[in-house]
C-alpha cells in the first residue's frame, strides 16, 4: 500500500472504492518513483439531485429528533473523521476524498418541502438540519440552498434546529432573527479544537475555530439561541481542550452545550487511522487505545444509548469533565421550546379551481 500523499486542502489522504462496489482499488507503490511527487489538486464537483422528497424520517430512540433535511451529500468541509462518510458508498463512490469532492445538491429543497408542509396529513415538529453534512459547506454560497429551505419555514412558521461549523449561517441571520422572536430556531456550532493548525489538518474547508466563536457571539447578539458542540472528542488528541473551548462559548453567549466521543464506524476507521499516522504519528497509538477502551474493545459500537459517548473508564471521565464544567459556566440554562402551536401550511401558488 502506497503511503498517502495528502491532496492540498483535503482530509482525506486516499480515495478506496466504497464497500458495495464489485471491484475494489486502491493506491500502491510500485517503488519505481524517482522522486515525491507534487501534493495533487482535486477539484470539486456538484451534480443536481432531484429526489421527490426533501423530509427524511427515522426512530432512531438515542437523538432528539424525528425528521430531518439534508441538502447536500458529501461535504467539501472534508472534516477526516465525519461520520457521514460511509454513506458516499451508497452512491458507488469512495468515503475517501469522493466524499469531500464529488457533492450531490438538492437545488429544489425549499419546492419539495412545501409540497410536503402543504399535505393535509402532516403534523409539525421540529426538522433538524446539518444532522447529515453541513448545511453551510462552501457550495452553499453560490446555490443558496438552506437559506431556501430558512425562507420556507419562516413563511410557515415551522420550527427548526440547525448544526454547523461555519460561520456562513450569519449569511441568514435575518431569517433566524425573524423565527427566533417566534421561538421556532435554536442552533448550535460544532467546534472541535481551538487549536488552527490542528483544525485546519482535520478540518481543512471549515470556518477557522475564532471564526466558529464569532459565529456564536454574533447570533446570541441577534436573540439567536445558540449552543456548543464539542464534536468529536477526540481522545489524547483534542480532550484535554474541552474545558477551553466550553469557556470560549460561554463567553460568546451560549446558553447551553453537548459532546460527541468520536466515532469509527466502517470506512472511517480507516481514513481516520491514515489520517493519524500522516499527521500525528506519535499520538496514533495512544488516540486508537483510548477509543477502543472506550467501545468495548472496538474502533465502534453502534449500540443506542453508547454511540455517541461510549462507555468504560475513560468515556465516564469525560462525561464527568463535561458536567462539571457546564455547571461552572452556567451552560445548562434552559431555552424556551420550540413552538409547535404557530405552524400554517403554505399556501397553494395556483389555488385550484372550484367545480360548479
Amino acid at each position: 500500500m502506497a503511503n498517502p500523499t495528502p491532496a492540498r486542502g483535503r482530509g482525506a489522504l486516499s480515495n478506496a472504492s466504497g464497500r458495495y462496489e464489485a471491484h475494489q482499488t486502491e493506491a500502491f507503490d510500485d517503488g519505481w518513483r524517482m522522486e515525491d511527487p507534487e501534493p495533487e489538486q482535486v477539484r470539486t464537483t456538484v451534480t443536481y439531485e432531484t429526489p421527490r422528497k426533501i423530509i427524511t424520517r427515522n426512530d432512531s430512540p438515542d437523538i432528539g429528533f424525528d425528521r430531518s433535511i439534508n441538502a447536500y451529500r458529501g461535504c467539501e468541509h472534508g472534516c477526516i473523521y465525519c461520520f457521514a462518510r460511509p454513506t458516499h458508498a451508497y452512491m458507488g463512490l469512495s468515503p475517501g476524498l469522493d466524499f469531500e469532492t464529488k457533492l450531490f445538491a438538492k437545488p429544489d429543497a425549499a419546492k419539495l418541502l412545501r409540497a410536503e408542509l402543504m399535505a393535509k396529513s402532516y403534523k409539525p415538529k421540529p426538522i433538524a438540519m446539518g444532522t447529515n453534512t453541513d448545511p453551510y459547506q462552501p457550495s452553499e454560497r453560490k446555490l443558496e440552498i438552506t437559506r431556501g429551505i430558512l425562507e420556507v419555514l419562516r413563511e410557515t412558521h415551522h420550527p427548526c434546529t440547525i448544526v454547523t461549523k461555519s460561520n456562513l449561517i450569519l449569511r441568514d441571520i435575518d431569517i433566524l432573527a425573524d423565527m427566533a422572536r417566534e421561538h421556532l430556531v435554536k442552533v448550535a456550532l460544532s467546534i472541535t479544537t481551538l487549536d488552527r493548525k490542528l483544525a485546519r489538518m482535520m478540518e481543512p474547508r471549515a470556518a477557522t475555530p475564532e471564526r466558529r466563536v464569532e459565529a456564536v457571539r454574533a447570533l446570541s447578539a441577534a436573540g439567536i439561541p445558540v449552543s456548543v458542540m464539542v464534536a468529536p472528542i477526540i481522545p489524547s488528541l483534542t480532550d484535554h481542550e474541552m474545558e477551553s473551548i466550553l469557556e470560549r462559548a460561554a463567553g460568546a453567549g451560549a446558553y447551553g452545550a453537548g459532546y460527541v466521543l468520536l466515532r469509527l464506524p466502517l470506512e472511517i476507521k480507516t481514513l481516520f487511522r491514515e489520517w493519524l499516522e500522516a499527521n500525528v504519528p506519535n499520538r496514533a497509538a495512544r488516540v486508537i487505545s483510548l477509543i477502543q477502551g472506550a467501545r468495548g474493545g472496538k474502533d465502534y459500537d453502534m449500540t443506542w444509548g453508547k454511540r455517541q459517548t461510549g462507555e468504560g473508564p475513560y468515556a465516564m471521565l469525560i462525561a464527568e469533565r463535561f458536567k462539571l464544567a457546564k455547571q461552572r459556566l452556567n451552560l445548562e440554562r434552559a431555552s424556551e421550546p420550540l413552538a409547535l402551536d404557530l405552524f400554517k401550511p403554505p399556501k397553494r401558488e395556483e389555488p385550484q379551481l372550484k367545480l360548479l
